[in-house]
């Protein structure tokens, strides 16, 4: 098969079914493009949110943005669709965009959990250790990271043999998908796929867990067993850790799976996390809740003025 396109199978169903799933999608989209730019919006007008943790969280925001963006406007133009065709060009700017964002994403949990580590075990020396330019620095480090992620497993793939079947069990391409269509001997590539994006999310994963772990054992022993205001800080990070990480830890650590389940993996990681992450650190942050009061006696105040 010459590298013209590929055929998303994407999700079947009857005609009626992938009508609420259109528009399912389109809400659940709407709610992240709104949601995730509310939590930017307000971190950039309220002063009192000008600080490390806030700063990290409207780039997560961001990133969540992004990610989404890739592949549901596609996917939900592609249930109404019949042929869901998709240019080899397209198909691996796609993927590039997939791993560069989930790359980024990764990092930016890190340095958030970062962050929390040095508030709680080191608050003496938060805003020294923590500063402008160490924040500008974890951001810049998260997107080149990102990118290099996803230019190593590019590499790989852009030169690989496609002779055979076309079609991709999935609404978005991806490299392990895209390796299965190869017509040469692609265990090699498949390893690379495993050991990049597989190690890389578990690894990172238990990384994230050790950090807690770590850092609730400190309070403990310093609070004498009060607990309650080191999980109240962290529940809503680790609830966001463990939305991404779930989905990614199955989808790459076995990439190559007979079954079609991993798509249903993807739908998580890109329409549900992106869309619930707002609300976790709206609902769960005295911070934000009293910013959004501030902004609701604001606009309130302005209008009747």
């Amino acid at each position: 098969m010459p590298r013209h396109h590929f055929v998303l199978l994407g999700l079947s169903g009857s005609w009626e079914t992938r009508v609420i799933l259109t528009i399912t999608f389109s809400l659940l989209y709407l709610g992240i493009i709104l949601g995730n730019f509310f939590v930017v919006f307000l971190v950039i007008v309220d002063s009192h949110l000008h600080s490390p943790v806030y700063f990290l969280l409207a780039n997560l925001s961001f990133n969540d943005i992004g990610v989404s963006s890739t592949a549901v406007p596609r996917m939900i133009t592609d249930l109404l669709t019949e042929h869901k065709v998709i240019s080899f060009q397209s198909c691996m700017t796609q993927t590039c965009f997939i791993h560069a964002l989930g790359g980024t994403e990764i990092l930016l949990l890190i340095a958030m959990a970062f962050d929390r580590y040095v508030a709680i075990c080191k608050p003496l020396h938060y805003l020294t250790i923590m500063s402008p330019k160490t924040c500008v620095l974890l951001i810049v480090i998260s997107w080149v990271m990102g990118v290099i992620h996803a230019i190593t497993q590019f590499s790989f793939v852009i030169n690989l043999p496609f002779c055979g079947p076309n079609k991709i069990d999935s609404f978005c391409c991806d490299f392990p998908r895209i390796i299965q269509l190869a017509c040469s001997d692609a265990a090699k590539f498949e390893f690379v796929v495993t050991a990049n994006s597989g190690v890389l999310t578990i690894g990172t994963f238990f990384l994230l867990l050790l950090s807690y772990v770590f850092i609730l054992v400190t309070v403990w022993k310093r609070s004498f067993g009060d607990l309650s205001k080191a999980l109240g800080t962290l529940s809503a990070h680790i609830t966001v850790v463990a939305l991404f990480f779930t989905p990614c830890i199955f989808i790459y650590m076995w990439p190559f799976p007979t079954s079609s389940v991993d798509k249903y993996m993807f739908i998580v990681d890109f329409t549900i996390t992106p869309a619930l992450n707002p609300l976790i650190y709206t609902l769960r942050n005295k911070d934000i809740k009293i910013a959004i009061q501030r902004l609701s006696k604001w606009l309130h105040y302005d209008r009747f003025c």
